[in-house]
């Protein structure tokens, strides 16, 4: 896996996404003011050719967003705890 580029805040999270077009992107739920969530759904919505899969990480259990995960655009959830090319690659596999 290559890093391809890197946001802080939702607007930058988009930019960077069109300019690089990842394969895939890793949101964290928390992300202080904004809402890992919202960043999804922005990302979803913005028509991103190739479409990145989109997985959410959080260290907080996956059960305290089971919900929201679900309805989200997210492919999946990862613990911080189990972030790894091999989970992630399960997670891709699935979706």
């Amino acid at each position: 896996m290559t890093v391809v580029g890197t946001a802080s805040s939702l607007g930058t999270a988009v930019t960077v996404a069109e300019a690089t077009h990842p394969d895939l992107v890793l949101v964290d739920i928390d992300l202080g003011f904004e809402s890992g969530f919202d960043v999804v759904e922005v990302l979803h919505a913005a028509g991103l050719a190739p479409t990145p899969a989109i997985i959410l990480v959080s260290t907080h259990d996956e059960e305290d967003f089971a919900d929201l995960v679900e309805s989200s655009s997210a492919i999946g959830f990862l613990s911080k705890f189990d972030l790894s090319a091999d989970s992630i690659a399960r997670i891709l596999s699935r979706g």
